[in-house]
């Protein structure tokens, strides 16, 4: 009976050292909020996306390169030489006359480079045995005592005759190019100085060869 006891004893010990540990490492009760959390949803951490160009957008911007005028060339002398010779042969004309040659203006409905036009011209009258031309030192001349530059063109019959008034002209030839660019018609007039009367006209289509 005495070993009973004792056996009694020491769990009865047991137990009582169990329950003071199982005290020990229970966690400590949480205070309750007196906020009411039941209508206020936990904070939702969105991650932040990263902005996609779209498919039309470029991402980087090119350069913008300027286009190139397309350079068109003419059969100007075919139609040019022609012309001159029933100028040379117009009632009203006065052999031994000066003559200024207006360089050739665009009226067409492009971009059309008048130069070779007016080389052209100067270049079918060089040697004709009518008139005699205003040389291109002459008209530089005259062009800086009106103001203008070597480059400008008259532009106008009015100011052609100015200038051809200036020189001591008395003849003028006002042409332009006008119509479609792509298929141009040279228009000529010859004008009076003294008068501004046009005593002789013509025109012809214009080949382009590309």
């Amino acid at each position: 009976m005495r070993n009973i006891s004792r056996y009694l004893t020491v769990a009865a010990v047991a137990l009582l050292l169990s329950g003071c540990l199982s005290q020990q490492q229970s966690p400590a009760p949480v205070e309750e909020s007196n906020q009411d959390t039941s209508t206020q949803p936990p904070p939702v951490t969105v991650p932040a996306v990263p902005d996609i160009p779209s498919q039309g957008s470029n991402v980087e911007q090119q350069p913008t390169i300027p286009a190139v005028p397309r350079v068109r060339t003419y059969e100007w002398s075919s139609t040019i030489h022609p012309l001159v010779e029933k100028m040379l042969r117009a009632d009203g004309v006065t052999a031994g006359s000066v003559l200024l040659v207006d360089s050739v203006n665009n009226h067409t409905n492009g971009s059309l480079q008048t130069s070779a036009a007016t080389d052209a011209l100067v270049a079918a009258l060089s040697n004709n045995p009518v008139f005699r031309l205003v040389s291109a030192q002459q008209l530089a001349m005259a062009k800086q005592q009106l103001g203008l530059s070597p480059q400008d063109s008259l532009g106008t019959r009015s100011k052609a005759i100015g200038i051809a008034r200036n020189v001591g002209a008395g003849y003028v030839l006002y042409s332009n190019a006008s119509g479609n660019v792509n298929a141009p018609v040279l228009k000529m007039q010859l004008m009076l100085v003294q008068t501004g009367e046009i005593i002789w006209s013509g025109n012809g289509a214009v080949q382009q060869i590309n």
